[in-house]
């Protein structure tokens, strides 16, 4: 059988649904129907932009605009007028542009153990939703902070790659403080899964040193040792390196033949 259309994914969910949904929410229902299994990178991008091209493009579109990044299905009949249509695609571009804003994705409390830092480059793992392509945040661009369980003890700025300064806090003076963080990045996620640097009208250096002097002074970190330069998105999910589980599981059958010999 043929996989659903992203529009007619869309339709089925909303078909289905009490009322207006989110654009992320439809496409997490999407997928925990099984209606895509190809889902690519972006998944609520994907949906907000096959809504906002049917709204502007199909006269017999079956969306509506309710409400800021809220859709439904319009009632039988309900056809709105061509300059209406072509409003509400364009207001719905425009919900997914200012929802952006100057972050573009971060992620929450990602464990220290699943990433193999011991690489010379380590992969960084995550998802927007599961069941959508994993993502590598390696070279994102922000800041971000170390945890000790639930307590923040380190802000710090990534203004040339994440993973450069993470591998670097895993033999520095913090290598035995930490064991989460979290991150917010500049670098948006293409369909493909690759991040992309699209140059916004500020420079990065100019936007990482607020968001860092922003949390410093917010949070208060008790390892900063100075105050934030210049005081005045989309979350993803951590995704495990694969390698860190091989190297559990080669740990655990080395424990286990060393207790059957002993």
């Amino acid at each position: 059988m043929a996989e659903a259309t992203w529009a007619e994914a869309i339709a089925i969910v909303l078909g289905g649904a009490d009322g207006a949904l989110h654009a992320t929410e439809i496409a997490e229902r999407v997928l925990a129907q099984g209606l895509r299994t190809n889902a690519g990178a972006t998944p609520s991008q994907t949906v907000a932009s096959t809504i906002s091209e049917s709204l502007r493009l199909n006269p017999n579109t079956p969306f509506q605009r309710v409400a800021p990044g809220q859709f439904t299905l319009r009632q039988a009949g309900a056809a709105p007028e061509p300059a209406a249509q072509q409003a509400e695609g364009a207001a719905a571009e425009a919900d997914a542009i200012a929802e952006a804003g100057a972050l573009q994705a971060f992620g929450m409390f990602w464990r220290r153990d699943a990433v193999m830092w011991s690489r010379s480059k380590p992969l960084i793992l995550g998802r927007q939703t599961p069941g959508a392509a994993e993502v590598d945040f390696a070279d994102q661009v922000g800041v971000y902070l170390l945890h000790d369980r639930d307590r923040v003890i380190y802000v710090g700025r990534a203004a040339d790659a994440l993973y450069t300064r993470m591998r670097a806090h895993t033999f520095d003076r913090l290598a035995g403080r930490w064991d989460r963080f979290s991150w917010f990045g500049l670098k948006t996620v293409g369909q493909d899964g690759k991040l992309r640097d699209e140059a916004p009208p500020w420079s990065h250096a100019v936007v990482i040193e607020t968001m860092e002097a922003l949390l410093i002074e917010t949070l208060e970190p008790p390892l900063n040792r100075k105050r934030g330069d210049n005081f005045a998105a989309v979350e993803y999910l951590q995704v495990d390196d694969p390698e860190v589980e091989a190297t559990r599981q080669k740990a655990l059958l080395e424990d286990l033949l060393r207790r059957t010999r002993a």
